[in-house]
C-alpha cells in the first residue's frame, strides 16, 4: 500500500460518490452504480494521495452491462480521464492470489461520509467460491474493524503485503452489525471489460519478481530513460514466447505488462529475469574508457540452393542474450537476393539488445568468399553501401563445423590479451609452401593473415585455402588484389599493388585489438567510399569469433538440414 497514489476518489458536481483506481495513465475503474445517477459531464477524479492535486475531468467510456439492481451483474464502469496523469497505475495480482491456505489480509481504501481524505478497512475472502459466478464474499479481518459502507464502492481490494489489486468492492452487507460485503475479482472484471485481461499477470511469475520489475520500470519512467520497448522485449523473449503485438508497445510499462500477463509456462520466470536485467541496464552509466565491443551479430547465411542455377538459399538470424533468433529463411532467385537480405536484416535489428554493438556477418561458400556484400545497398531507399553503415565481416561455411569452431575458440581466447593485430603477409611472390604457412598460422601469436591478391588468384589460392583451414582467426585481402596476369607473375616488388595494400593495412591495424577489427574496417570503408582511389575500397574482412555466435545448434549447419528442394 506504500505510495498508492493510484487510489482515486470519484466525484460528481463536487460531491464524493465513491472510490476507484487508476489502471493506466488515463483510465480509472469504478462501479457502475457509483456514476449511474450523476450528470456525465460533471464527473471528476481526484487522487487524494497527492494532496493539493486538482480534480481531473472524466467520462464513462465503457460499462459492464449493469441493469441497475443491487444484485444485477456487470457493476463496472470504465472512466477515461481528460488527460494522462503522472502516477504509476495500480498493479494487478494473478487471479488466484486473493485466497490461500492461510487467510490473506486484504486492504480497502474508501471514502465514507466524514472521510473525504480516505480511510482504510481490513478484510479477507471468506472462500474462493464465486457467488453467482460474479462475486467473492468479503468478511472483516477484525470483528470491530471499519465496516464497508457507502463511499467504499469501486475501491480496489489489495493484498496488504504486495499492494497488488485482486478485485473491486461492489456491495456491503446492508444489515446493521454485519461486517461483510462483496468484491468483483479481476477475472470477472476482465470478463465484463476484455481490455483488462492484458493487465492481469499470470501465476507463473513470482511475487518478488513482479515487484522488482515494476519497481525498476517505474524508476525508469520517472527518470525519463530512453529505450525501445520492442527491442527490449525481443532481447529478453525466449524461443517459445509470443511475438510483440503488431502495433508494438507504446511505453516501457506496456512491454513490462506484456511480459507479466502474456507469458506463462516453465520458462516464464527466465523471461521476466532477462527483461528485468535489460531494464536495470538502462540505469548504468556509460563507460568512459574504451572497451572491447560485445558484438550482437546478424548472421546472413547464403548457400547454393540445389534448386537450379540462379537460386540461393538464404537464412537470416539475430544473436542476442546468449541465444539465436531465426528471422527468416527462403530460396530466392539472385535477382531478388539483395532485396530479401535488406528486409531480413532490418527485421533482425528488432531482436538485438538495445545499445549493443551490431555486427553484420555473411557466411558464404568458399567459391563465393569474394562476394562484395559490403558494397550492397543498405536499404531500398538508401544506396549507402552496407559495409559503410555497419561493421561487416564474412566467414567461410566450412569453418562453421564443430572441429573448426573449437580450434577458433581456443585461438580467440588467446587473442583477448593481444593489444594489436599482428599481420602475417602473404605476398604475390611468396616462396613459402602452403604447409609451412599452416605451421606458422597455428603458432600462439598468429592472428591476422593478409593477402596481396584475391582468393581466386591461381598462384596464391592454395595458400588461401590453407589459411582458412589452419584456421587463421582473421584474414584480410583486397578483392582487386594485384592485377598481374599468369603469364607475367608478380614478384611482389615495390610496384606491386598487393604489396602496397599490405603496407597500408599493416599501418592501420597493428595497434587495433583483434576484437575491434570490424569497427576499424568500417572506418576504412567509409574513408574509401569518399575517395575514388582509396587503397581500402575493395577490402574484404574474414573475421570469425565463434564466441559471438552462441547458439549451440547454429555452428553445425543444422539450420539448413532440411533440403531446399524437398
Amino acid at each position: 500500500m506504500r505510495s498508492a497514489e493510484w487510489q482515486a476518489r470519484i466525484e460528481c458536481a463536487g460531491q464524493v460518490v465513491g472510490a476507484g483506481f487508476l489502471i493506466t495513465p488515463r483510465t480509472v475503474l469504478t462501479c457502475a452504480h457509483v456514476v449511474h445517477e450523476g450528470a456525465a459531464e460533471a464527473l471528476a477524479v481526484t487522487f487524494t494521495e497527492r494532496p493539493g492535486s486538482a480534480p481531473v475531468p472524466a467520462r464513462i467510456v465503457a460499462e459492464g452491462g449493469w441493469a441497475g439492481g443491487a444484485t444485477d451483474l456487470g457493476d463496472l464502469a470504465v472512466l477515461e480521464l481528460a488527460h494522462e496523469v503522472e502516477i504509476a497505475p495500480a498493479a494487478l495480482a494473478p487471479v488466484d492470489t486473493a485466497y490461500g491456505r492461510q487467510p490473506r489480509k486484504l486492504v480497502v481504501y474508501g471514502f465514507p461520509v466524514g472521510f473525504d481524505e480516505g480511510t482504510l478497512a481490513e478484510y479477507r475472502v471468506t472462500a474462493p467460491q464465486l457467488i453467482n459466478q460474479e462475486w467473492m464474499q468479503l468478511e472483516a479481518w477484525q470483528p470491530d474493524g471499519q465496516p464497508l459502507e457507502p463511499g467504499f464502492s469501486g475501491a480496489a481490494v489489495t493484498l496488504v503485503d504486495t499492494g497488488e489489486v485482486v478485485g473491486m468492492v461492489t456491495a456491503a452487507a446492508g444489515a446493521p452489525g454485519v461486517r461483510n460485503g462483496r468484491m468483483m475479482p479481476t477475472e470477472v472484471m476482465a470478463r465484463h471489460w476484455p481490455d483488462l485481461a492484458g493487465l492481469v499477470p499470470t501465476s507463473d511469475h513470482g511475487t518478488a519478481d513482479r515487484a522488482r520489475l515494476r519497481e525498476l520500470v517505474e524508476r525508469a519512467v520517472r527518470a525519463g530513460l530512453d529505450c525501445d520497448p520492442v527491442r527490449l522485449y525481443r532481447a529478453a523473449a525466449g524461443p517459445l514466447d509470443p511475438e510483440p503485438p503488431p502495433e508494438g508497445f507504446d511505453s516501457l510499462r506496456s512491454a513490462a505488462l506484456f511480459v507479466l500477463c502474456e507469458i506463462d509456462g516453465e520458462d516464464a520466470a527466465a523471461t521476466v529475469s532477462r527483461f528485468t536485467e535489460h531494464v536495470e541496464a538502462l540505469f548504468r552509466a556509460p563507460v568512459e574508457t574504451p572497451t572491447a565491443p560485445e558484438w550482437s551479430p546478424i548472421l546472413v547465411d547464403l548457400r547454393h540452393s540445389g534448386a537450379g542455377d540462379g537460386q540461393v538459399r538464404v537464412e537470416v538470424s539475430a544473436y542476442s542474450g546468449g541465444r539465436r533468433h531465426p528471422v527468416g529463411s527462403d530460396t530466392v532467385p539472385q535477382s531478388r537476393l539483395h532485396g530479401y537480405v535488406q528486409e531480413r536484416i532490418e527485421a533482425a535489428f528488432g531482436y538485438l539488445t538495445p545499445g549493443s554493438d551490431e555486427l553484420i556477418a555473411f557466411a558464404l561458400p568458399r567459391d563465393w568468399i569474394d562476394l562484395p556484400v559490403d558494397r550492397w545497398a543498405s536499404a531500398p531507399d538508401d544506396d549507402t553501401p552496407l559495409g559503410c553503415v555497419y561493421p561487416l565481416v564474412v566467414t567461410d561455411q566450412a569453418r562453421r563445423r564443430a572441429g573448426a569452431r573449437h580450434q577458433l575458440t581456443r585461438a580467440w581466447n588467446r587473442l583477448d590479451a593481444v593489444s594489436g593485430a599482428q599481420l602475417h603477409r602473404v605476398e604475390c611472390g611468396t616462396p613459402q609452401e602452403p604447409r609451412r604457412l599452416r605451421v606458422r598460422l597455428r603458432q600462439p601469436d598468429a592472428c591476422l593473415a593478409g593477402f596481396g591478391t584475391a582468393p581466386a588468384a591461381p598462384r596464391t589460392r592454395p595458400h588461401f585455402d590453407t589459411t582458412l583451414t589452419a584456421p587463421a582467426p582473421v584474414v584480410v585481402w583486397s578483392r582487386g588484389g594485384c592485377d598481374s596476369g599468369p603469364e607475367e607473375p608478380c614478384a611482389g616488388g615495390a610496384d606491386c599493388t598487393g604489396k602496397s595494400f599490405l603496407d597500408q593495412l599493416d599501418s592501420c591495424v597493428s595497434d587495433v585489438p583483434p576484437a575491434e577489427l570490424p569497427r576499424r574496417i568500417l572506418e576504412l570503408r567509409e574513408e574509401a567510399d569518399a575517395e575514388d582511389e582509396h587503397w581500402a575500397r575493395d577490402i574484404q574482412l574474414l573475421w570469425d569469433d565463434p564466441r559471438v555466435f552462441t547458439d549451440p545448434h547454429g555452428e553445425t549447419g543444422a539450420a539448413h538440414a532440411r533440403s531446399p528442394v524437398a
